[in-house]
């Protein structure tokens, strides 16, 4: 398996990132990390990141958290079939350690898992046209 970032696997514009941002499927929020996810049609996850310097102040911080969260995304490669996720930076998010981070994303992970099985089952579950006509 293909342990690389390639980029079929990240959001690269605008208007892909404005697409998740303007209409969410998934919308959680961890301690220092907003996470919202959009379904897409494709075979494949695809991540997007917003780590600005308003909140994370030194660039060497900035890209350890990158690093930390482009790190879990591959471990979870398998799990987010068909997602386009974008994490925003909260204010703390630099103060974390890797470990805590790591337990962080873990967290929003599940919590992330469990609401796309939930919003699969609602929709294999609603149904599809009026029958009683």
């Amino acid at each position: 398996m293909n342990q690389g970032f390639s980029r079929e696997k990240r959001l690269l514009n605008a208007h892909q990132f404005k697409a998740v941002f303007d209409s969410p499927d998934i919308r959680l929020s961890g301690r220092c990390v907003l996470l919202l996810a959009r379904f897409n049609q494709l075979e494949h996850h695809r991540l997007g990141l917003v780590i600005g310097k308003k909140n994370i102040k030194l660039s060497v911080e900035r890209n350890r958290v990158k690093r930390q969260i482009r790190e879990h995304f591959r471990k979870e490669e398998l799990t987010l079939l068909g997602l386009d996720v974008v994490m925003v930076a909260r204010k703390g998010l630099a103060d974390l350690s890797n470990s805590e981070l790591q337990i962080e994303l873990a967290t929003l992970w599940k919590r992330l898992l469990r609401q796309c099985s939930a919003k699969n089952k609602t929709s294999l579950a609603a149904p599809v046209g009026n029958h009683n006509a």
